[in-house]
């Protein structure tokens, strides 16, 4: 089919014609009351126009307009999957949508319509809605007038082939005759190009006026954020955890056989059972918030339970001592849930890197201030770079989260990591 003709096999060019067709029925319901359409010219047509203006501008006052017209404008101006708005649980959709099915603005997907479906929060979006409804009554306006103006344009142009000029036609024609026929099928090209001229207009006007204000676009970044710290955080989780686990593990079974004590190795396979069950629970609590219906956060380990981290060091055969000042229950949550990661990483770090040596643990609970400070022996495999590997690069991004810091690196013949957050 031609080009010009082509836009005829898309379904959005009829939904967006209807929409067009929609928006005229205020003023043409304010015409019928007053002046009447039985046979109005030019300025009784201004007046239909004028007329709803002020009726529009009060409507868009009300916040739901706004979602009503953005949902109206998604399904009709941008049909498809992409156009549905699925509410989640508490709130309203508050996602940012932008682009059309060939693509999307930037950090936006593709498909999106850019058209919001949520009420009105400021009286910008009010004044934005106003603006919306004016126009799209005057483009259904418009619109009406031209879908019953160019087909009777066009079969006047027909009729006078046979019959010659036609009294009372809509438009000045020809005697008829070839020079008719010819002119017959251009209303009816002109109608669709003012179609999908039209609806391409209203979308774009819809992605402007019904686009996400300023604020949907701040709380739709915000929650990105969100989501992109709590995957880092769960990939930190399982790194912990995880590798604690299995670098115990490593480090019992290789101490068990060495020392071919039946007694040891009964006790190492005990520490290795009760840190893989640990370590599962772990995994399933990760694995039940990756599908969003896992436990609050008060249920991750705090440093109220540092002890089974230090009994699980020591059942691998390093030798921990551990020192404790300060009231533990008060630290507030998150803090000691962070602190308990980073001892265990520390602990982990110690095993992996240096084995079985005097390993010295240190928790100081300050009127402000967290320290934990794990030192160890370095051992027969000396450590020699500063701190670079990605269990203390998670620790010091753990610590400044929470506006603390955190150190690690040769201390004279020592390893130390120093780590100090705030407790407020």
């Amino acid at each position: 089919m031609p080009g010009p003709l082509r836009p005829l096999l898309r379904a959005v060019t009829y939904t967006r014609w209807l929409h067009l067709l929609v928006g005229a029925v205020v003023p043409l319901g304010c015409g019928l009351i007053h002046p009447g359409l039985a046979d109005p010219g030019p300025a009784g047509w201004a007046l239909v126009a004028l007329l709803p203006v002020p009726l529009l501008a009060a409507v868009a006052l009300v916040p739901s307009v706004r979602r009503a017209e953005g949902l109206q404008a998604r399904l009709m101006l941008f049909p498809g999957a992409h156009a549905r708005v699925r509410t989640p649980r508490g709130g309203p959709d508050t996602r940012v949508r932008a682009g059309e099915g060939d693509g999307g603005s930037a950090g936006v997907p593709a498909g999106d319509p850019g058209v919001s479906a949520v009420p009105s929060a400021s009286w910008t979006d009010r004044a934005r809605t106003a603006a919306w409804l004016v126009l799209r009554a005057e483009a259904g306006l418009a619109t009406v007038f031209l879908s019953v103006w160019l087909p009777q344009v066009a079969l006047t142009l027909a009729g006078t082939v046979v019959e010659g000029p036609l009294a009372g036609a809509p438009l000045p024609s020809p005697t008829g005759g070839p020079a008719a026929a010819a002119l017959a099928p251009l209303p009816v090209l002109a109608l669709v190009a003012v179609v999908v001229t039209g609806g391409e207009l209203m979308a774009g006007a819809a992605r402007r006026l019904l686009g996400p204000s300023v604020g949907e676009r701040l709380a739709a970044l915000e929650e990105r954020t969100e989501r992109i710290l709590e995957r880092n955080r769960i990939a930190r989780e399982l790194h912990d955890s995880l590798g604690h686990a299995l670098t115990l593990a490593v480090v019992q079974a290789g101490a068990a056989r060495a020392a071919a004590d039946p007694g040891f190795t009964d006790r190492a396979l005990e520490a290795i059972e009760e840190t893989g069950r640990a370590a599962l629970e772990d995994l399933e609590r990760v694995l039940l918030l990756l599908r969003e219906t896992g436990g609050p956060p008060g249920s991750r380990p705090g440093l109220a339970e540092a002890d089974r981290l230090l009994d699980s060091a020591r059942s691998s055969g390093a030798r921990v001592g551990a020192e404790v000042t300060g009231p533990l229950e008060h630290v507030p949550g998150p803090v000691s849930r962070e602190a308990y990661r980073m001892l265990q990483e520390g602990l982990t770090n110690v095993l992996r890197h240096a084995g079985q040596v005097p390993v010295d643990v240190r928790i100081a609970v300050e009127d402000a201030r967290l320290r934990l400070e794990v030192r160890n022996s370095l051992g027969t495999h000396a450590r020699t770079g500063a701190g670079t590997g990605s269990g203390l690069r998670g620790i010091r991004e753990r610590a400044a989260l929470l506006g603390g810091s955190a150190h690690a690196g040769r201390d004279g013949d020592a390893w130390l990591l120093r780590v100090d957050l705030p407790l407020r």
